[in-house]
């Protein structure tokens, strides 16, 4: 410091370790799965999604469309969850209090919806390799979609009483501000990626599940600064929104049969363990060695609602990993820190800090 101006930052990372990525070595598949949703756990349901696409990379599974479209309302659910979050406590810390209760009301709704499919509220397990933990509910997704046409009033009740606020501008216009080039060296993703104006969002490049389906804009900014990226955070839920409208109508109007082709179902030959043996063996052998994966080497990321969020696998024809790397969004954001907060006074720090979004337990995994 100098007064109160910052000359370096440091971050310092380690109190959180817990050393994720060697305990999925010990553990099966299947097993490895909750160990996502405790990384990041604001959005648990994104997490342990990337690490499922990849098991079925690797088996070659394909999902069910209908299954795959109840997959990205999840998907899009956790995103409106995050950014909820991500905004509010961020307006929490600049000074303004109102928008942090509202969201939270709005979060207890979907926080419901993740009661309804798994009986957690925040650590669901929900994905599994080949399909999901449940079969599909009509009921369930009309009550999303009815939840839906409402919330996006609520996205711009939280806009016009920030964005009017002269105060709110003042803090985080032309605050930590990060052009294209330096963004993009910094391996930046997400909206801190989007807000200094780069066109990137791996449903888009990538088209995962069934994104190719869908109708939705990438939205960038202008100045990269933090009123930037508040601003993307909130045209992104209105586009989450929309997208879990168009999955909600493509669901319910579908002539495809509801039915979730998870793997287990595959292994247990669709028997009813009830009254096979065989079956039952079956089940057992699932839940306790899982299955084998052959020798691969595969890295899959996902448009995490905080950027790329990728694991890149190495498997040895055995039931367990062989190596897990995890590529964490806010790790990445962090070791910007010095870059962006430099020059800037101490005050400005709480601001940048909260438009990074950090949790950090995916940071120090």
């Amino acid at each position: 410091m100098s007064g109160e101006v910052v000359k370096y930052a440091d971050p310092h990372i380690g109190l959180l370790h817990r050393g994720t990525e060697k305990l999925l070595e010990y553990k099966t598949y299947l097993q490895g799965i909750p160990y996502f949703a405790r990384l990041d756990y604001v959005s648990t349901i994104s997490q342990e999604h990337v690490f499922n696409i990849l098991i079925e990379k690797i088996l070659n599974l394909r999902v069910n469309e209908n299954v795959s479209l109840f997959r990205i309302v999840f998907l899009e659910l956790t995103r409106l969850l995050n950014h909820m979050l991500a905004i509010t406590t961020h307006a929490l810390d600049v000074g303004a209090m109102t928008p942090f209760l509202w969201s939270f009301e709005e979060r207890e709704k979907i926080i419901e919806f993740y009661e309804r499919i798994s009986g957690a509220r925040l650590h669901t397990t929900f994905f599994r390799p080949g399909g999901v933990n449940v079969n599909l509910n009509n009921s369930l997704i009309k009550d999303i979609d009815y939840f839906i046409k409402n919330f996006k009033i609520r996205i711009n009740e939280i806009y016009d009483v920030l964005s009017n606020n002269r105060i709110w501008k003042a803090r985080l216009s032309d605050i930590g501000k990060i052009n294209k080039l330096d963004a993009i060296n910094y391996s930046l993703s997400g909206p801190m990626l989007r807000a200094s104006g780069v066109n990137w969002d791996i449903r888009k490049i990538v088209s995962y599940e069934v994104y190719d389906l869908m109708k939705f804009n990438i939205i960038t900014g202008l100045n990269g600064d933090s009123f930037d990226r508040f601003i993307i955070r909130i045209e992104e839920m209105k586009e989450s929104s929309f997208i879990i409208e168009q999955c909600t109508y493509k669901i319910l109007n579908s002539k495809i049969e509801n039915k979730n082709f998870d793997f287990k179902l595959k292994m247990n030959n669709k028997e009813n363990i009830k009254k096979s043996m065989e079956s039952v063996i079956s089940h057992f052998k699932y839940y306790t060695e899982g299955f084998t994966l052959d020798n691969e080497d595969i890295y899959i990321a996902s448009e995490t609602p905080k950027g790329e969020f990728g694991v890149h696998l190495e498997t040895n024809n055995s039931n367990k990993p062989y190596r897990v790397k995890i590529r964490s969004t806010g790790f990445l954001h962090l070791q910007a820190l010095n870059h962006i907060v430099h020059n800037h006074l101490l005050a400005d720090l709480v601001t940048i800090i909260g438009t990074m979004d950090l949790v950090f337990g995916e940071v120090d995994r």
